[in-house]
């Protein structure tokens, strides 16, 4: 059984159009889809894209067609995508407007963040889907330019309850397919039957019985092949050669044989369309007539049933476009790029036309590489940072001039890195001579050597080449060299050991102590050598400088707001909450402002510390959602060292140990001491809470080994409590020496508290009290309930085993209440085995969530209940806002209200 579609026969295929009816369905009711159809070329995925945009009667039908030439041009995919809904841009959040306005080139801007970019298309579906049902068909998604193929799986894995359906069709997938995760379906070559069907109804003469039988063989069931290779078997007399050549092979050379059949200048005009992504029918004409092709040329090639020269110039089939194309001479493709590149409009598509003209240039040739270079600046303007690598690495093979070639090749691997792709940075800075750089620019190229490290493996063993780099930059250029010295304290932060480099770090410390005025980022890298190379006692006057100078920050400079993270390590490492506090919602704030999804992730986890410690144990954990959210719907690496230290203090020991044991591998593998330190901090805190002590001892002794620039002083916090309860006096002496230099290089009553408290675990029973009462008095002042509560526990503990037993109540009850409060099941279990110990009976008591609802919904509710609008929620979520109300009416019916002001009750 068998169907058409624009006159062209559809066989078979019940299973691929079954699939595709039931998208368009969901569709109209309400239930978004979408469908990967994977398959050779020509077997036949256009035609069901064709057949399913027929099928959607009612629907705003959306067509993207992939081209390969356009690779390399930034948005041009996504612009084909959102062309007809730019009207409803006013209908988005104007940050996510003005994202997409700006990667289009409609108006002037900071680079948008691509992820911001992606939300502004899900919610410009959404806006159009809630008027008419939306179709996207996007073909030959292999060729989309990178941006946009990564941009439109985003949108497609966002998409849930919007009426809108989206089918890609894409050719054999690459390993950096974006497609992959998305549900797909592979389209077969026909079966015998279904060939033979489609071969007999395509030919319309009689033809030799063997002659069918060989076409037959050799299409193995690919309907393109079988449609165009009788019209090569037939016009040979079916004696042509047999070949075992892949099918696409055998279809571009058929197509190019009948192609150099014609005159020359059709042949000229079709290789000027296929040069042409835009399939710009005006454009063409004006290129055509440059060219001095006559009239008749494009009737005939009309009559070729190769093109259609419609509103659009269409190919019969993406492969005669590359056939064409890719067969030409290239003197042939010089001339059709030159005559384009001629007739595009400078003023209007400037980057089209260098393009052009790029393409048509053999040897160097500095203007035009001066034309890619600007093109360059305006991709990244754009937030097109793929598009600008390709530019400029064009632009560095047009370059003559050594002068100026180095640097263009060092600012294209900087794009390439941008862009996400180390790889392509490395191999051109690989190909570039050591005669054509600077001494400047050869300490440039180590530095970007040196971030390409640090990006592929997050690792420690960056830390040492930017410090080299550094190094040579120190005296060709300070305010660089500063600059990559405070990147090597970064890397060192995140990953941990730095055992050489400190005379670069001294130089730099002086240098930018010697910056007048210093900004808070030169007070930053000052305080943070001292902290590295002569420890926090020393360094933290400089560091809590820093600190005031980044809390007095207007937070407009974006050069000071790209080290915000940093500072609220330093700050988490003095054990200056206010500051930390204040920083983090400052950083979470800028990003959500600016749409900056690469940086929120990293904002957000370390604001879900702050609220951590105060035992604001759900604002942390929506936090850690929201930023997993964010990497999971980027393809960003997790942030992983919050997660079990919040399953720690909530006592939840599957949760802890399942994430625990998941992330240490990476980690050690990519050399993250500081990741692995605060794993097994986290360990050592589930299992003091657990009281198993001799496995808190163990994770305690680990995460102690390396010392960082964060909490590291919480694991020697770990490390007293669990050495004194599992009977290594020696261990706990050690840890609380190393403990009170740096808690009082801090200060604070935080620092001292938890000091006080680690103290009083070691001391005679005559000295313990005033240091417990220390200790709880610090933890009140400092505002932090769970580790007042830990003291408590701490000191209810010891006024039982001393026979204290009315007064141990008292600390044990309140310290009990806490944690009940809080929901730090693990602790609140222990008080209460202390409180019947001391003859108090008191009743097992948990905090459960609301086990009906699904995690998202939870996440729903309770941003509602904290009077987020749907449009709100779904951009800390990555949701439409009719995505956000769906969830919500199966929130209200699970928990039994009727709208969103009764969440605050019913969630409590």
């Amino acid at each position: 059984m068998g169907i058409t579609v624009d006159g062209r026969a559809v066989v078979g295929r019940e299973p691929e159009r079954r699939a595709l009816q039931a998208m368009v369905d969901g569709a109209r009711a309400g239930r978004s889809s979408v469908l990967v159809l994977r398959g050779e070329a020509g077997v036949g995925k256009s035609v069901l894209l064709d057949h399913v945009a027929e099928q959607a009667t009612g629907f705003e039908v959306l067509r993207v067609a992939g081209v390969q030439s356009e690779v390399e041009m930034a948005f041009g995919g996504l612009h084909q995508l959102c062309a007809s809904m730019l009207g409803r841009l006013d209908e988005l959040p104007p940050p996510q407007a003005d994202a997409l306005r700006t990667a289009f080139g409609l108006q002037a801007g900071r680079p948008p963040d691509r992820f911001l970019v992606g939300l502004a298309v899900l919610n410009l579906v959404a806006a159009a889907a809630a008027h008419t049902p939306v179709l996207c068909c996007v073909d030959d998604a292999q060729w989309l330019d990178r941006v946009s193929a990564q941009t439109m799986a985003f949108v497609a894995r966002r998409l849930h309850a919007e009426r809108v359906a989206v089918a890609f069709a894409v050719r054999e997938s690459p390993d950096d397919d974006p497609f992959t995760a998305l549900p797909h379906l592979i389209v077969r070559p026909l079966r015998d039957h279904e060939a033979a069907t489609l071969l007999d109804a395509s030919i319309r003469v009689r033809i030799d019985p063997d002659v069918r039988e060989r076409i037959l063989a050799e299409a193995r069931g690919n309907p393109l092949a079988l449609l165009e290779l009788p019209r090569h078997d037939l016009s040979s007399g079916g004696y042509g050669p047999s070949t075992t050549a892949p099918i696409a092979l055998r279809m571009e050379r058929n197509f190019s044989t009948r192609t150099q059949a014609l005159p020359r200048d059709t042949q000229l005009l079709l290789l000027t369309a296929a040069a042409d992504p835009l399939g710009d029918v005006a454009l063409l004409g004006r290129a055509v007539e440059h060219l001095g092709i006559p009239e008749d040329a494009a009737r005939s090639a009309e009559e070729t049933d190769l093109l259609a020269l419609g509103h659009r110039v269409q190919f019969r089939h993406p492969l005669v476009r590359s056939a064409i194309y890719s067969t030409a001479s290239s003197t042939d493709r010089r001339r059709a790029h030159a005559a384009l590149a001629a007739v595009t409009d400078p003023v209007s598509d400037p980057d089209r036309r260098a393009w052009h003209r790029a393409q048509a240039t053999v040897g160097p040739d500095e203007d035009v590489a001066s034309d890619l270079e600007h093109s360059a600046d305006r991709a990244r303007a754009r937030g097109g940072t793929a598009a600008a690598a390709a530019f400029l690495r064009r632009a560095t093979e047009l370059t003559a001039d050594t002068e100026q070639r180095g640097p263009r090749a060092l600012a294209a691997g900087q794009a390439m890195l941008d862009a996400g792709d180390p790889e392509a940075a490395t191999a051109v800075l690989a190909a570039v001579e050591p005669g054509d750089l600077t001494e400047l620019d050869r300490a440039r190229k180590l530095r970007l050597n040196a971030q390409i490290t640090f990006a592929r493996r997050r690792g420690s063993d960056a830390a040492p080449l930017l410090l080299a780099a550094a190094e040579q930059l120190l005296p060709l250029s300070p305010v660089e060299a500063r600059d990559c010295t405070l990147e090597a304290l970064g890397a060192v932060v995140f990953a941990g050991r730095l055992d050489r480099g400190f005379e670069v770090l001294a130089a730099a410390r002086d240098a930018a102590a010697a910056a007048q005025p210093p900004s808070p980022k030169d007070l930053l890298l000052v305080g943070l050598a001292v902290r590295v190379t002569e420890g926090m006692g020393d360094a933290a006057p400089s560091l809590r400088a820093a600190l005031a100078a980044f809390r007095e920050d207007s937070g407009d400079d974006p050069e000071v707001n790209r080290w915000l993270w940093l500072a609220c390590r330093v700050a988490a490492d003095l054990f200056e909450y206010d500051t930390w506090a204040t920083l983090a919602h400052r950083a979470v704030r800028l990003a959500r402002t600016d749409g900056a999804l690469s940086v929120l992730p990293i904002a957000a986890s370390y604001l879900a510390g702050v609220h951590m410690h105060a035992g604001e144990y759900d604002a942390a954990a929506m936090l850690m959602e929201e930023s997993s959210a964010i990497t999971a719907a980027t393809d960003a690496a997790p942030l992983i060292a919050t997660l079990p230290m919040l399953a720690a203090y909530r006592g939840s020991e599957a949760d802890a140990l399942a994430q625990v044991e998941s992330i240490r591998t990476n980690a050690a593998d990519r050399g993250q001491d500081t990741a692995l330190s605060m794993i097994d901090c986290a360990h050592a805190v589930l299992l003091n809470a657990l009281g198993r002590y001799d496995d808190a001892f163990a994770s305690a002794s680990r995460a102690c080994d390396h010392d960082d620039v964060s909490l590291f002083a919480i694991s020697l916090v770990e490390m007293v409590e669990a050495a004194v309860r599992s009977h290594h006096p020696e261990a706990a002496a050690a840890a609380l020496e190393r403990l009170t230099e740096r808690m009082r290089a801090s200060g604070t009553d935080w620092a001292l508290g938890l000091e006080a408290r680690s103290r009083a675990l070691v001391a005679d029973d005559d000295a313990a009290a005033p240091l417990y009462e220390e200790a709880v008095a610090r933890l009140t002042a400092a505002g932090l309930a769970p580790h007042r509560a830990r003291a408590q526990l701490l000191h209810g503990e010891w006024l039982r085993r001393t026979n204290q037993r009315t007064r141990a109540r008292e600390q044990l009850r309140a310290a009990h209440e806490t944690f009940v409060t809080l929901g730090a099941a693990a602790f609140a279990d222990r008080a209460r085995r202390e409180l019947l110990a001391t003859g108090e009976a008191v009743r097992q008591q948990g905090v459960a969530p609301t086990e009906s609802l699904t995690a998202q919904e939870a996440r729903i509710a309770k941003l509602a209940r904290d009077g987020l609008t749907n449009p709100e929620i779904g951009s800390r979520l990555f949701l439409s806002p009719h995505t956000v109300e769906w969830h919500l009416r199966k929130v209200y019916a699970k928990l039994g209200v009727t709208s969103r002001r009764h969440l605050r009750d019913a969630l409590s």
